[in-house]
């Protein structure tokens, strides 16, 4: 279970100190597939990277499977990312590797022996329908077949969370439409617990709960499906 309790994150920019989040108290259950709204600059994304562990509150806490990760050193909170996939809406691929080769990197990272990488990533990407496309480059792929190598990378270290900001961002209906069925049927059939930071509105009707932001407060939550 991922949890916030009365958490705040506040930045100095020169002499203004801005208040990113407000005291969010927030629960995710296993299994729960999480939409997080809100306009920009309301705090989602940082809410993510508290959750993640890529970053700590100023105050509060934040649980990661009953474990404060604020309280951890990075040495300790990059275990705990281990348990974690990222996409992020810029993809953030390796463009002079291949699809399979930026799947590959991220288990390297992540200290997977070499001789499973290569099994794994090619499942990994079968599993996002990139079976002819593997060893294409960044460049030679679409906007929504990155994504597709983004969500492969982050599922090949089997993550119990999978963490997505602006997934469909870059994408025209279509492709946004395809990446969000892909998702859901990860949820579903994986069972595994996914929180996903977006600024449209359409994406609603395809998670199990709605958790709306503003001003760096949690301002409604409601269950949609």
């Amino acid at each position: 279970m991922l949890q916030t309790i009365a958490v705040k994150k506040t930045y100095k920019m020169g002499e203004v100190t801005v208040e990113a989040l407000r005291g969010v108290d927030l629960q995710v259950k296993e299994g729960d597939f999480v939409a997080v709204l809100g306009p920009s600059g309301c705090g989602k994304s940082t809410l993510l990277n508290l959750v993640g562990a890529l970053d700590v509150p100023t105050s509060g806490r934040v649980l990661i499977d009953g474990v404060d990760v604020s309280t951890l050193s990075e040495n300790k909170r990059a275990d705990v990312r281990g348990r974690i996939g990222f996409v992020f809406q810029s993809f953030n691929l390796i463009h002079r590797f291949s699809a399979i080769g930026n799947v590959e990197l991220g288990m390297s990272i992540a200290g997977v022996p070499k001789r499973d990488r290569r099994q794994r990533a090619e499942e990994m990407l079968r599993l996002v329908g990139l079976e002819d496309r593997m060893h294409h480059r960044p460049a030679e792929l679409s906007g929504g077949q990155q994504q597709r190598v983004a969500i492969a990378r982050a599922l090949a270290n089997h993550p119990h969370y999978l963490l997505m900001d602006e997934p469909t961002g870059n994408m025209d209906s279509k492709n946004a439409r395809d990446i969000i069925d892909l998702i859901r049927r990860i949820n579903s059939e994986e069972k595994m617990t996914i929180i996903m930071v977006t600024h449209d509105q359409s994406l609603t009707a395809h998670v199990s709960r709605t958790v709306r932001m503003l001003d760096g407060r949690i301002v409604s939550e409601e269950a949609t499906a």
